[in-house]
């Protein structure tokens, strides 16, 4: 949910340090942790980066980088070895005419002749072969020709580049992501052909992973301090406010500093009654009676119900009570029409529609241009779509109708730092910075205005006065687990202090363990340490904690490459290089 209890985070960059980029919101999900930083940092030391004309080109052949090709002698004077060979350098003049089956009787010569010894001639063969059958399409064939080239040479990087497309094209993805993850490794993660076929295949893994999981998954209810958080980003909510008085009991109309009982049969009053108890788990069926008895706050019940749904990850629920809000047409009923817009809206941007999310919070504006909420939600949606200038605008408009709105302020100086910061502009920079003293000196009790200001400083690499912030911030909500990890990530990136990162990450998951970010941060971290086992294991419990398909796909891409890279080390004996 863009409502949440973790902030909007910038995207990465080739300038952005290593833990920051590798667990960065919208980060390529790659092979490793790290794998981004290192591609990044390749594509600085050399701006043309690796060709790959040689990979698509048989062994031997006229190509940059080929060896010279012997000549082919006299087939009386030669040996064995050197018969195969001429047999190759056949095969790959008929390979560059493009005479494909002539090529394959040729380097078929040449495997038989080789002596079985010779076993990296042999694999050159047997990888050359497959290259003229990649050329005619027959995947099978490209599979079984590169396995004997991996057999006999184990980190042999062209044949397990054209085995893991092979296998992609066979729809083995699984394979293929284990040929893809050895070629990463081998290559150190400096080729974008292999890193892009990863990025890809994983994305597609985790999207087949997460649309079954999904479908079948128990909902969950989040913890209290983030459904707090939640509800602490709306101002114009009727539903999140506190019982009013007319709607206590006669008797309990007087009791000062005590929970109203509801005593009516209203189910949605009570709905609203156990939200101030923290008691979630029952609201969505005390809502429900007062759906189905079409009582008094019908509209609010179905609004609030929708919006435990979308808590609990249960979009396909909450759809049908918004699009019934949405489509009453009672003035009395504008501003819960709104709310439902930002939420439907919302929710359309997690599911990667963002024309239709963009149309509901127009929509919003429209029906409520007085709602504050309404730009202050769309502004963040501006941010997500790197729509930087019109964000700032909403936000400016929250500020107009909520002057008091320090959530508003605070990110819309986040918006203006990440312009200023992406487009690499020192001056602009300096005043987003100003900005942020001046909201935390304006509003102190803010806890986001010093998470976002912090993020800032951590960019500016200003890692003391981050930490400041982060400490700030724990004082003012010290159960809000989303700050831990980020200070925790803080420690290593300014002190490379790792035991005192993974501690301030524990103490997250302790304060709150249904933190799904602190888990994935934690698995992200234990793959850059080369503990692959723990680090899926932290994958798989954010998995299971995940609030919408697209995370779930996003996390289970981060499980299947670190489970990936524990097959390639059992295979070949390959680990990236850890901490």
């Amino acid at each position: 949910m863009m409502a949440a209890s973790k902030p909007v985070e910038p995207q990465p960059g080739t300038g952005l340090p290593r833990w920051q980029v590798a667990l960065m919101v919208g980060a390529p999900i790659l092979i490793g942790a790290g794998a981004v930083y290192l591609w990044n940092r390749s594509r600085k030391k050399s701006k043309k980066g690796k060709r790959n004309v040689e990979r698509e080109t048989p062994e031997g052949s006229a190509s940059p980088v080929s060896k010279p090709e012997k000549p082919d002698g006299d087939p009386e004077e030669m040996n064995p070895l050197d018969r195969a060979q001429a047999a190759k350098n056949k095969g790959n003049k008929y390979f560059k005419a493009a005479k494909y089956e002539q090529a394959i009787q040729c380097y078929s010569e040449a495997i038989s002749r080789c002596p079985t010894e010779q076993k990296g001639d042999l694999s050159t063969f047997y990888q050359n072969r497959a290259a003229a059958f990649e050329q005619q399409q027959k995947w099978q064939e490209v599979v079984d020709d590169c396995t004997r080239a991996v057999e006999l040479n184990p980190r042999y990087v062209k044949a397990l580049f054209r085995r893991a497309k092979a296998q992609e094209r066979l729809d083995n993805k699984k394979q293929c992501l284990e040929d893809v993850t050895a070629v990463c490794i081998l290559e150190a993660f400096q080729n974008q052909q292999s890193m892009l076929l990863a990025d890809k295949v994983l994305k597609l893994l985790g999207k087949e992973k997460a649309k079954e999981k999904y479908k079948n998954r128990e909902p969950l209810m989040p913890s209290p301090q983030f459904i707090k958080s939640y509800f602490s980003s709306f101002t114009d909510d009727i539903i999140s406010q506190p019982l009013l008085k007319g709607e206590k009991a006669d008797e309990d109309k007087d009791k000062e500093g005590e929970t109203a009982e509801v005593k009516e049969s209203s189910g949605y009053l009570k709905a609203k009654q156990f939200m101030e108890e923290e008691n979630y788990d029952k609201i969505i069926s005390e809502c429900t009676k007062e759906i189905e008895t079409r009582g008094k706050y019908m509209a609010e019940a179905l609004l609030l119900r929708a919006t435990f749904n979308l808590l609990i990850g249960n979009a396909t629920a909450a759809k049908p009570d918004l699009d019934q809000v949405i489509n009453m047409q009672e003035a009395s009923v504008k501003q819960l029409r709104a709310n439902a817009l930002i939420k439907r809206g919302s929710m359309y941007m997690q599911q990667q529609q963002p024309m239709l999310s963009t149309q509901d919070f127009n929509m919003a504006a429209d029906i409520d241009s007085q709602n504050a909420d309404v730009y202050h939600h769309r502004g963040q949606l501006k941010i997500l779509l790197d729509q930087v200038e019109d964000a700032v605008g909403d936000f400016d408009k929250c500020i107009v109708l909520r002057p008091d709105s320090a959530l508003a302020q605070a990110q819309k100086c986040f918006a203006l730092y990440r312009q200023a910061y992406t487009g690499n502009n020192p001056s602009q920079v300096q005043i987003a910075m100003d900005g942020f003293e001046d909201v935390i000196k304006k509003f102190p009790k803010c806890a986001e205005g010093y998470a976002l200001y912090a993020q800032a400083l951590t960019d500016q690499q200003h890692f003391g006065k981050a930490n400041e912030m982060y400490n700030k911030c724990i004082d003012l909500e010290p159960d809000n687990a989303t700050t831990y990890v980020h200070k925790g990530l803080l420690q290593l990136q300014w002190k490379q202090d790792l035991d005192k990162g993974l501690d301030l990450i524990s103490k997250a998951i302790e304060i709150d363990n249904k933190c799904d970010f602190a888990y994935e941060t934690m698995g992200t971290i234990e793959v850059q340490r080369g503990n692959l086992d723990k680090a899926i294991d932290m994958f798989n419990k954010a998995i299971n904690l995940a609030k919408s398909e697209m995370e779930m796909a996003h996390l289970y891409s981060l499980c299947d490459a670190a489970y990936a890279q524990t097959e390639v080390a059992k295979k070949y004996g390959l680990k990236p290089p850890t901490l």
